[in-house]
């Protein structure tokens, strides 16, 4: 998860939002096939673009971007996100790229031990989502995932419901999600967190009380990473751990478990 800050105009405030979420490789559904969700937003606007159950497309933000840019829809599935793709040039990959023997292995692991307690079920989910301000005040959000391994064919999950898998309107700030799909889907979590910042709460607050709301109601653990126009961030878990990152006024944070962040000068890297 990426919040960042940036001297970026208005459509590479999209691009880099889809940049850094542009990597290949996804979990595998219950047949070991890849299906993945993917939307973006522009706070600016509130225009947004998504896609879900896509196949064989190594870089599905793209894909959401394309929806948002070059149609006059804000969610396209299946079929029809796959003939899109097509008439937009988006270069179809074979299905073994996308399939590594890591996630064959995790796939076997999760049908053998179904129905197995597990002391963190979310611990290995693999959202990546980003969120962006720009020197104009325009905020974006982006997410992206492949969902949940042993997942039923078909299966949507948060990241491609703008609302729950994140938000972004330049009034308030840009958010995007992770943690288990059903449960942010309920509490609609992104917009349910940009509500209680509109209510005066701090960045922090306002994801924790969020989280807390998701876990309380339906023990849906999950995390959320902020940014609003004023370039103040925030970053909340309540998963064992989660990988995040933000560069603002050239320093690199970076963290993975609670109460551990370190500090890099970008020159550095």
């Amino acid at each position: 998860m990426h919040p960042e800050t940036r001297e970026e105009g208005a459509q590479s405030l999209a691009g880099l939002c889809d940049s850094t979420l542009s990597r290949c490789g996804s979990v595998l559904n219950v047949n070991g096939d890849v299906e993945m969700d993917a939307s973006i937003m522009s706070g600016k606007d509130l225009s947004s673009g998504a896609v879900s159950a896509v196949r064989c497309i190594a870089n599905p933000i793209k894909l959401a971007r394309l929806v948002m840019e070059k149609t006059p829809h804000c969610f396209l599935t299946d079929r029809g996100a796959a003939e899109f793709a097509a008439a937009m040039g988006v270069r179809e990959v074979p299905r073994e790229q996308l399939v590594t023997e890591r996630n064959r292995k995790r796939l076997e692991k999760e049908k053998h031990c179904k129905g197995t307690p597990k002391p963190d079920p979310q611990k290995h989910l693999g959202t990546v989502g980003a969120v962006a301000l720009d020197s104009k005040g325009d905020v974006a959000y982006a997410t992206s995932t492949g969902g949940i391994v042993n997942k039923m064919v078909g299966r949507v999950g948060d990241s491609p419901c703008i609302g729950s898998g994140g938000y972004a309107d330049n009034a308030i700030g840009a958010v995007s999600t992770t943690g288990h799909g059903e449960s942010i889907l309920k509490v609609n979590l992104a917009r349910l967190t940009l509500f209680h910042v509109e209510q005066g709460k701090t960045l922090e607050e306002a994801a924790e009380v969020s989280l807390g709301y998701m876990k309380s109601k339906l023990k849906g653990l999950g995390g959320v990473i902020l940014v609003n126009k004023a370039g103040d961030w925030a970053v909340k878990w309540t998963s064992e751990s989660m990988p995040w990152a933000a560069a603002q006024a050239g320093k690199l944070h970076c963290g993975i478990d609670l109460n551990t962040t370190s500090i890099t000068d970008l020159d550095l890297l």
